[in-house]
């Protein structure tokens, strides 16, 4: 079974993206914020991370620049997800390290065929 990382300060939204991903067969362990997530990082190794953008602590493009700057993480996808959404949004994410960004609020069928994409091409 594929293990994803959710990451998000958002009961509501760590909730609904965990629940669905849950019910399409992926095991998944949640972070409040991205010092949480780079913590369960230590010993975890997630197939698939999704983080939001606007966290407190560490934001998700602090986050994301961490996993893809280490030897050990950087080979695993990121896809942030975040209610930023401009194009300069998109464009800063993805030159963090971020192999997606998907805009909230998001059709369920869009996250879900981001991941199996990712998850095929890796």
């Amino acid at each position: 079974m594929r293990t994803i990382l959710v990451a998000d300060d958002s009961i509501a939204q760590r909730e609904l993206i965990a629940s669905l991903l849950t019910d399409n067969g992926f095991s998944v362990t949640t972070a409040t914020d991205g010092v949480e997530a780079l913590e369960k990082l230590k010993s975890l190794v997630p197939d698939l991370i999704i983080l939001d953008v606007v966290m407190p602590n560490l934001n998700g493009y602090q986050t994301c620049r961490s996993i893809k700057s280490d030897p050990k993480t950087e080979h695993i996808p990121v896809i942030l997800c975040s209610t930023k959404n401009t194009q300069v949004d998109s464009y800063w994410g993805l030159k963090q390290g971020a192999d997606a960004y998907i805009i909230k609020p998001f059709p369920h069928d869009e996250l879900l065929g981001t991941v199996k994409q990712l998850l095929r091409n890796n």
